[in-house]
């Protein structure tokens, strides 16, 4: 239970593998995928956990290794906060930035389809917002995955 079945630095770097290796899977597959969950999302997430756990522990079944495994996934954490508040290239790169998607009452469909968002997803936004289409000044799709809408102020 308590006695390592690999090296502790080999736990360690294959916990910052994954963890970088998921983080820019999830930097590619853009910003809709970490926005707010759908049942399929959340399955998604789900299935991807489980699908790289054992290449963390590399069969290492031991207390000890889980705990050096969840440090090492902590402290990246922490690191990437750490670095992205010092650095707004860094945090850039890691989060992205806001995406114009519409102004003055009008979609960008390329930017749309770029960022994978449909006529309904921006349909649910305006009608989140209280805002008809006409009255819209700009829509941007945020880091979060969550789409914002600004009103003309008349």
């Amino acid at each position: 239970m308590f006695d390592f079945d690999l090296p502790w630095w080999e736990l360690i770097a294959r916990g910052a593998i994954v963890y970088c290796a998921l983080l820019a899977m999830m930097r590619i597959s853009g910003r809709r995928t970490v926005g707010q969950f759908k049942p399929f999302d959340l399955l998604v997430v789900m299935l991807l956990s489980e699908s790289v756990s054992n290449s963390m522990t590399g069969g290492d079944e031991s207390l000890l290794g889980g705990l050096v495994i969840a440090a090492t996934l902590v402290a990246l954490t922490v690191l990437i906060a750490f670095l992205t508040s010092r650095s707004r290239k860094f945090e850039s790169i890691i989060e992205g930035s806001p995406v114009l998607i519409g102004r003055d009452g009008v979609f960008f469909k390329d930017v749309m389809k770029r960022c994978r968002l449909s006529q309904d997803d921006v349909e649910e936004a305006l009608r989140g917002a209280d805002c008809p289409r006409l009255k819209m000044k700009c829509a941007f799709l945020e880091v979060n995955g969550s789409i914002s809408i600004m009103q003309n102020p008349q």
